[in-house]
């Protein structure tokens, strides 16, 4: 029976920040575990690979927005990209901007249901569904919504009239 070496601890804590979108912290942790685990040549490579990605993404990007559509197009670009933190502060500029617009608010639990937020995620989609019904449905059928199907909240905001 082969053990789980402690790297794959530290490694672990590494991509869970990563993929929280914590790339800062991520990244000071695969190098912390880069420093520490060099033997560990099974997560060595991959460690690697996810420091560079989180370097890119920790880089400042010039773009200008200005409007609702650059801040709303962009946040679903961070979001698609697992960024969910930059995202939300970008939505949540885009929702200063049109604060009746019922897709800021969709995203934005969309984007806090991927963070293990359910508390915000579902405060964010009742919003969103207030806003227009047609985000009901959209929820319902959401595959990124699965992991809520079971919350009697969730079920109750999915059903509203």
């Amino acid at each position: 029976k082969r053990s789980i070496p402690k790297s794959s601890s530290a490694y672990a804590q590494a991509m869970k920040a990563f993929h929280k979108g914590e790339y800062g912290k991520a990244s000071e942790a695969l190098k912390d575990f880069l420093r520490k685990h060099t033997s560990e040549i099974e997560f060595v490579d991959r460690a690697k690979i996810y420091l560079a990605i989180c370097e890119g993404r920790l880089k400042k990007e010039s773009i200008p927005l200005k409007t609702f559509d650059d801040y709303y197009q962009y946040g679903v670009y961070r979001l698609n990209q697992g960024e969910y933190k930059k995202a939300l502060e970008l939505l949540e500029r885009a929702r200063d901007n049109k604060p009746k617009e019922g897709k800021i608010f969709y995203l934005m639990a969309l984007t806090y249901c991927l963070m293990e937020e359910t508390d915000q995620c579902l405060e964010n989609l009742k919003r969103a569904i207030q806003l227009d019904k047609y985000f009901k449905i959209l929820a319902q059928n959401e595959e990124n919504f699965e992991v809520l199907k079971k919350n009697k909240k969730f079920n109750l905001i999915t059903r509203m009239a």
